[in-house]
């Protein structure tokens, strides 16, 4: 088993290596992991771009395709980055292109496109030969100083030519336009957001390097997604998902009733979460329209031209608009979680998840970086060109000599180098000037650029000197983009609003989402349940499974809760529409919930969470239950009276009137105040009434002014008034008296 398996020997086998699978594959999963995020998947933190937008961008600065210059086809733009810069399939290029020319995809559009770039319904773009593109004036910005030595270069695919490492990034585009991915192992998902409060964060953390994310939240309230919508998100959500650069931002339609007079309105939406397919949303409100999951909702049209417009026809006039769009929201990508996960490239090279403040930081001290290179780029060409002005200079003042020179001497730059002391290329400069320069007028010309260039040096000298200086540049150049960008003009103003998801109440959304029909529900003997269509007077002619007959039956509706309360002393709730149809004999309870084997149905009803039930035990201990504590929201339902066999929970009596009447298995009555009654909602209760043997019968709560009622076996009715009953009146937990003459033998107050 051991034994090394090599390959079967061929003619040339000097070469074949046996290498280890594990370890083989382990090494290559690892590189190809570390490609898709380094090189594909995350954005860098700089520039917030990813590799192929990155080298789109550059491509179409190369290309020369300014904002003011003229529009070239986006073929030419595609195969431009794949032949050069990207190796990749075409599709996969055009279609990084296209979103970046997409309104409703960038906040900030990094493409300015002619043609079908694709809309909001999830249509595609026009094919690359008919599209045409160019630079937006972000683009422009990113790129500001591309050539001034700002950011580092590195060799292509095929080392033919050199692409930026980063771009120098002048705008805050990683959390402006913001990023989705999926790499290996890791995924990136950062929402847009409005490039004035980030420039004012900015600004901020230039002064206050130490400022934490509740400050930064200030400037910085939220995502401000390209299709607009509302944030229902409360500040402390947001705050935390910003400080751990992990949560999620819940996004809502926005949306307004219109009055159509007589009463009646329709609801427009005008703005849909970000990146919500339109048409596939109305679709799907057409599906749930048709299955009738939105009863309050009659039709729904897309009214749509360059704007959203999506009209909702509610049923009646007397439809509540918040109540409606309350189900929808909970039914329909209407309400849609935009997550947050800060997963960026670090530096460049360092994948990990970053705070609202660190992204922020990163991005200006690579803003000071690319300065600090631009700056002292221009003190390089400034001394190559003071170089060369004082070498002119030594040359008008000497002017006549240098003609003499050069027209006697054979080699005359060795001689004008050791006459005056002159660089190579101050000579050369000399050499290559003009006759027409030879003027008074050139000489004042250099003095004055001397002077200016000399001026410029010295202050770009203290710039780089200064960390204090450096950081006003870097201010003063955020505040010029705040300025392009400001919330007062059309692409700066805040699209996305924020709002708190209106109180309202959940019962009503719920049944809102139910189309309210009538039902009978029936349950039998051995517990098998079903709800038949309709409100059924007649139940003799129900059928059963032999040796099955009927438990209860009693009419709903669809919209409503049925309570099960079993002997065991448990509660159930069951939805009216959730119950099985009427077909064949239904479904066992004990399928549809937890209920146990030793336990049967005692009595299932309509909730009504306004009312209290009196719940009593075969060994007379009973408590008065709210029935709103008896819904119970899983299939394990809820223990409520707590009774262990032989003992069960016998009996569920709604409590009315003031007065509790208890009759036991030895016909003795007992009648005493309500109020003794404990209110509880989970217990064993207290004791009604005392046995010496046998248990409790039946119990009935009445007003003791009305007097209590019962009937016989033959349907007459027997009523006793308070002074009727005096004998009977006693403290709870009394033994009572023999019933009164004409009590029905059965033992329960209905016959």
């Amino acid at each position: 088993m051991g034994q090394e398996i090599l390959p079967p020997s061929g003619g040339d086998d000097d070469h074949i290596q046996p290498v280890d699978l594990k370890a083989a594959l382990e090494q290559r999963y690892l590189a190809y992991a570390l490609s898709t995020i380094m090189h594909r998947a995350l954005p860098d933190v700089r520039d917030g771009l990813k590799p192929v937008h990155r080298r789109i961008v550059y491509a179409m600065n190369e290309m020369g395709l300014r904002p003011n210059s003229a529009f070239r086809k986006c073929a030419k733009i595609v195969g431009e980055v794949m032949g050069n810069y990207h190796p990749h399939g075409d599709q996969s290029i055009y279609d990084a292109l296209a979103r970046l020319a997409q309104d409703f995809s960038q906040r900030y559009t990094l493409v300015n496109g002619q043609g079908n770039f694709g809309n909001i319904d999830g249509d595609s773009p026009a094919a690359m030969r008919y599209t045409e593109s160019k630079m937006t004036a972000v683009s422009e910005l990113l790129l500001e100083g591309i050539d001034q030595d700002a950011v580092d270069f590195r060799d292509t695919y095929d080392e033919s030519n050199s692409e930026p490492v980063v771009l120098p990034g002048a705008f805050p585009n990683l959390l402006a336009n913001g990023s989705s991915g999926i790499a290996v192992g890791m995924a990136t998902s950062i929402p847009s957001h409005n490039a004035h409060e980030l420039c004012d964060a900015a600004l901020h953390l230039i002064k206050h390097p130490d400022a934490t994310v509740e400050k930064l939240v200030e400037f910085i309230p939220g995502p401000d997604f390209p299709t607009g919508g509302i944030i229902i998100d409360n500040r402390e959500s947001i705050i935390e998902s910003y400080r751990t650069g992990r949560g999620g931002f819940r996004v809502r339609a926005k949306w307004q009733t219109e009055d159509l007079g007589r009463g009646g309105y329709q609801i427009v939406i005008t703005e849909i979460p970000f990146q919500v397919q339109k048409s596939r949303l109305i679709e799907k409100i057409a599906e749930l329209l048709i299955a009738r999951k939105l009863p309050l909702l009659e039709d729904i049209r897309d009214e749509s031209a360059e704007d959203i417009r999506v009209v909702l026809v509610p049923k009646t006039r007397s439809v509540d608009p918040t109540i409606l769009m309350e189900s929808m929201f909970k039914l329909t990508e209407l309400e849609s979680r935009f997550p947050l996960n800060m997963n960026v490239l670090s530096m460049g090279r360092i994948p990990r998840v970053m705070a609202l403040n660190e992204v922020l930081k990163e991005w200006l001290d690579h803003r000071r970086e690319v300065l600090q290179r631009r700056s002292r780029f221009r003190l390089a060409a400034i001394d190559r060109r003071l170089e060369i002005l004082s070498g002119l200079l030594v040359a008008y003042l000497n002017i006549d000599e240098v003609i003499r020179i050069i027209r006697e001497e054979d080699e005359p730059k060795p001689v004008m180098m050791a006459r005056w002391d002159l660089t190579d290329n101050q000579v050369e400069a000399i050499l290559n000037m003009r006759l027409r320069a030879l003027r008074k007028l050139e000489e004042f010309e250099i003095r004055k650029e001397f002077g200016e260039l000399t001026k410029e040096k010295g202050e770009i000298e203290a710039l780089l000197s200064s960390d204090d200086k450096q950081w006003q540049t870097v201010a003063w150049e955020i505040g010029e983009v705040k300025k392009k960008f400001a919330k007062a003009t059309e692409v700066g103003r805040r699209r996305t609003q924020f709002a708190d998801a209106p109180e309202t109440d959940e019962e009503a959304i719920q049944q809102a989402m139910i189309e309210k029909e009538p039902i009978t529900v029936v349950i039998s003997e051995k517990g098998w349940i079903r709800a038949l269509k309709g409100h059924i007077a007649d139940t003799a002619a129900l059928t059963f499974k032999e040796g099955d007959g009927l438990r209860i039956a009693f009419p709903a509706q669809t919209t409503d809760k049925i309570l099960i309360v079993t002997t065991g002393g448990k509660a159930f709730t069951l939805g009216g529409d959730k119950l099985p149809g009427g077909r064949g004999h239904g479904e066992p309870l004990r399928i549809i919930v937890d209920m146990d084997n030793d336990q049967a149905v005692l009595t299932a009803f309509v909730h009504d969470p306004s009312r209290k039930q009196l719940i009593v035990s075969t060994a007379g201990n009973g408590f008065v239950v709210p029935e709103a504590e008896l819904v119970a929201n899983t299939r394990k339902g809820k223990q409520i009276m707590n009774v262990a066999l032989p003992e069960e929970t016998q009996l569920l009596v709604p409590v009315s009137g003031d007065h509790v009447a208890v009759v036991g298995e030895n016909r003795k009555l007992l009648v005493f105040p309500l109020a003794q009654v404990p209110e509880m909602s989970r217990g064993k209760g207290v004791r009604l009434q005392r046995y010496k043997d046998g248990g409790i019968s039946d119990v009935r709560c009445f007003a003791i002014s009305d007097g209590l009622v019962w009937e016989d076996s033959a349907g007459r009715t027997f009523t006793k008034n308070k002074d009727e009953l005096a004998e009977w009146l006693a403290d709870r937990a009394t033994a009572g008296r023999t019933v009164p003459k004409g009590f029905p033998r059965s033992g329960k107050f209905a016959g």
